[in-house]
């Protein structure tokens, strides 16, 4: 059996930091990233290599918008709407209903029942196309590329549905204090039904073609493995928990909005190494479209979207603190929100699943790893790197 040679790789330090030295030839520093395209592109690695193995590893960001907790602090409840968007681009819409039912939550407001399963609604939808977008980055990072483009047309087919209900194809806007800004159009469940029949059948085929590919298999079966014994302690959620055969699911565990009408499980594996992760987002995202379509069958055709606010311009909310959380595609996402009775917000903290996934959990995974499979290990903790410099 071939036995791996550790005697170049680095020794600890006093302070218990590696003892790298650059000028001794035993290792070299890689940069992967900043790029702008894809899963994990707005995020640099600076990798230490000993041969073709990663002995060190460092996140850098800050190559994208950011700053958004402070900003939030210099405008009214309402300015800090369009903001919050932007702290996710796919899947804007949970930053919009965290922050929005936290508002509502400190203002003692009532949202229309209506509201409720628009709002839930959409949260489905902007799921679907997150999960659409990492299985096309899954494949590419292994060499698959045409996984995203076929991805990619039905995730545009999704877009052409929010921008028959928003308006807008990237950032919504839609759910907003209060409700939502409108109904559904007529014909949209028709429209919508199609949809999900062409991503069903696009869906088939990425199984065929990704799932039971040999070389993915080869390459992405045991590799990036996550031991059960971290999920509490880098606090790992949403489907790199689920992957390891823990259900955690918000929707679930802390029903909101009207997933308790539901009739759902969440969906696990056991390996939890980079296929079963894969694994676990096509299934879930499968089970999103059951879920959209449950919702269009069961929510009330006609009622009110939006509760009577006060004039928004000097809305003054009282002193209090809410935390207000929900499940996104990449875990639990959570927006603690504090007031002092003024017309700005006191502080706002978004806990976006990025952060511990990409940083802390991700720096660990990656050590040891072949650098060929670095970008396949990224993308398999489904990042989103403004949620981490925010």
């Amino acid at each position: 059996m071939f036995e791996l040679d550790r005697s170049q790789y680095p020794q600890k330090k006093a302070d218990g930091t590696l003892d790298i030295d650059l000028t001794s030839g035993k290792y070299l520093k890689l940069w992967q990233g900043p790029q702008h395209p894809g899963i994990t592109g707005n995020m640099a690695i600076e990798l230490t290599v000993c041969g073709d193995e990663v002995v060190d590893a460092t996140t850098h960001v800050g190559y994208l918008h950011r700053g958004f907790e402070k900003l939030m602090e210099r405008r009214t409840f309402m300015q800090c709407f369009p903001i919050v968007c932007r702290i996710c681009v796919p899947e804007p819409d949970f930053n919009e209903y965290c922050y929005a039912a936290a508002v509502e939550e400190l203002a003692g407001l009532e949202i229309p029942e209506l509201a409720h399963w628009i709002r839930t609604l959409i949260l489905e939808m902007g799921r679907v196309n997150s999960y659409l977008m990492y299985l096309g980055g899954q494949a590419g990072a292994f060499g698959q590329g045409v996984i995203g483009q076929w991805t990619t047309y039905v995730r545009d087919l999704m877009l052409d549905r929010f921008e028959e209900l928003t308006g807008a194809r990237i950032y919504h806007m839609f759910i907003i204090p209060g409700g939502v800004r409108d109904n559904l159009p007529d014909g949209f469940a028709g429209r919508m039904e199609e949809t999900l029949r062409e991503i069903e059948s696009v869906l088939a085929d990425v199984d065929r073609v990704m799932f039971h590919n040999a070389v993915f298999k080869k390459r992405a079966v045991g590799v990036g493995v996550i031991d059960t014994a971290w999920l509490d302690s880098y606090g790992i959620t949403g489907p790199n928990a689920r992957a390891a055969g823990v259900a955690k699911d918000v929707r679930k565990d802390q029903p909101y909005l009207v997933y308790p009408e539901l009739d759902f499980e969440a969906v696990t594996g056991k390996d939890s190494d980079i296929y079963t992760r894969a694994d676990v987002r096509r299934r879930d995202l499968l089970l999103s479209l059951d879920l959209i379509r449950q919702i269009l069958a069961k929510m009330p055709k006609t009622g009110a979207v939006m509760t009577k606010l006060p004039n928004v311009l000097h809305w003054k909310i009282p002193r209090g603190e809410t935390y207000i959380r929900g499940e996104c595609s990449r875990g639990e996402y959570g927006y603690y929100l504090v007031t002092d009775g003024s017309g700005y917000p006191r502080r706002v903290n978004v806990r976006g699943p990025s952060y511990t996934h990409s940083i802390a959990l991700f720096e660990r995974m990656v050590i040891n790893a072949n650098i060929s499979d670095v970008a396949a290990l990224l993308v398999s903790l489904h990042t989103y790197p403004p949620e981490i410099e925010r």
